[in-house]
């Protein structure tokens, strides 16, 4: 699968950049991928779609010296609003592999984005959306956001943290800077 999915990955990332698209989320399966894309034209996705078959198709083709189409028909898609769904929908496409019983734990699947959002690994082929952007200032405060906490404005927050009677904001990471402690 290392072969072909890098291959894969390269004619996606030529297919985005072919029509400007942003991809937000993915997943390579076996038998199936899930993209999540912003296109920047009407017509971009159908256009993304066309130039990442006109790419790999062939190369399938002739590694495994098949001939014919290799997917079973149309792509499917759905729009998705710029809201908490969004991050709703990166999350069921990066847990795809371990509702499938591929993997226990999303960080062991290299075929996804979840590297890239929830452990800030760098992927050229990835942008980060917009409300994954609005969860944090930085991207520490934006994965820490994957690995549970509270997420909302302050006053919510506030009240989170009275209710608890507790401070609920992420901590940072490693030990304490010498000359900080008091």
């Amino acid at each position: 699968m290392r072969k072909t999915s890098t291959f894969f990955i390269q004619c996606l990332f030529n297919a985005k950049e072919d029509t400007g698209s942003l991809i937000y989320a993915c997943c390579l399966m076996t038998n199936h991928v899930h993209l999540l894309i912003e296109p920047k034209t009407k017509d971009g996705i159908g256009k993304m779609m066309q130039s990442l078959g006109r790419r790999y198709v062939p190369y399938i083709n002739s590694t495994y010296k098949r001939t014919g189409t290799l997917w079973e028909g149309r792509y499917k898609s759905s729009v998705v609003s710029k809201d908490n769904y969004l991050l709703a929908c990166c999350r069921y496409i990066e847990l795809n592999p371990v509702r499938a019983k591929i993997v226990k734990d999303p960080s062991q699947y290299l075929w996804s984005s979840y590297s890239f959002r929830a452990e800030g690994k760098s992927n050229k082929l990835l942008s980060e959306d917009p409300v994954y952007r609005d969860l944090g200032d930085t991207p520490f405060e934006r994965q820490m956001t994957q690995k549970g906490g509270v997420i909302g404005d302050q006053d919510f927050c506030n009240r989170i943290s009275k209710t608890l009677s507790r401070d609920i904001t992420f901590p940072s990471r490693g030990r304490p800077r010498k000359g900080n402690e008091k």
